[in-house]
């Protein structure tokens, strides 16, 4: 197994997959080797079935599923060179609406931050639409606060796009960029290390729970309000995926479900 994981790995920095991509990949590439031999299945269709089933009966979710077929994929078509087809589709995603906080939930978790650092970088994670990722990788060299725009670099799917920055945080940012150098992360610890998603996301956590809000939000609920609240305001849906980075229109089309102002205007007949 050890020269199979090795050769995919080293397939996959070829091919320049990002650090978490090829960690998952071979992560369920490892379950389905040892899976397969557990077993005693020979045959690659039922040992690839009987893998992802084993997934569905414990209750895995749509997304873990096809994320173990696509390694599994991989290592067929990539490393073991096979050429026989997977007749497999992929398992159905449940069609959940994004959560999305109003804009006085959001003022609430940003006052409810009292570490200055972490209410900026949340403040920005709703201003400017981006990942929880996207603001810890964040440079000085990325910021151009007089025209009011960031550019994010190397995002997922190693896309590079422009977004927008708001003149509320102008003065914010030029105190957080003074004595940097362009090259030095925006956010950094005492150390001057960059600061992790999980510092991020855990302060979110703990500014979450000081308020009255109930949603189950998280960090990334930042982002689908960025966009919910863009279309309220009667922008366009293409500017919107731009900003976000989608590649696809149907991924942004989501959250005009969540802000159809037809709907909204419909009265209860009760």
């Amino acid at each position: 197994m050890d020269n199979i994981i090795d050769t995919t790995n080293r397939i996959m920095r070829l091919k320049n997959y990002s650090p978490k991509t090829r960690k998952v990949y071979l992560l369920y590439i490892k379950e389905y080797i040892t899976f397969s031999k557990k077993r005693g299945i020979n045959g690659k269709q039922k040992a690839i079935e009987d893998f992802l089933l084993e997934k569905h009966e414990r209750k895995q979710s749509p997304q873990t599923v096809n994320l173990a077929l696509n390694a599994v994929k991989f290592l067929y078509a990539e490393v073991l060179k096979d050429s026989q087809k997977i007749n497999l589709k992929f398992a159905k995603r449940s069609k959940k609406l994004p959560i999305v906080l109003s804009r006085t939930e959001i003022e609430k978790i940003i006052t409810a931050t009292d570490n200055p650092k972490y209410r900026l970088m949340i403040s920005l994670g709703y201003a400017c639409g981006v990942r929880v990722s996207e603001v810890t990788n964040l440079k000085v060299a990325d910021l151009d606060i007089d025209e009011l725009v960031v550019h994010i670099k190397g995002a997922k799917g190693k896309k590079d796009r422009i977004s927008v920055l708001p003149e509320k945080l102008q003065n914010d940012l030029r105190n957080v960029i003074a004595g940097k150098g362009a090259n030095e992360f925006l956010f950094s610890s005492n150390r001057r290390e960059k600061l992790t998603t999980t510092s991020l996301q855990k302060m979110f956590r703990k500014s979450l729970s000081k308020t009255d809000i109930q949603k189950p939000a998280t960090f990334h609920s930042l982002r689908h309000s960025f966009a919910t609240h863009l279309l309220e305001n009667g922008t366009d849906v293409r500017y919107v995926q731009e900003l976000l980075g989608h590649s696809n229109i149907r991924t942004t089309q989501v959250y005009t479900q969540v802000t159809n102002p037809k709907l909204k205007n419909i009265k209860s007949p009760l």
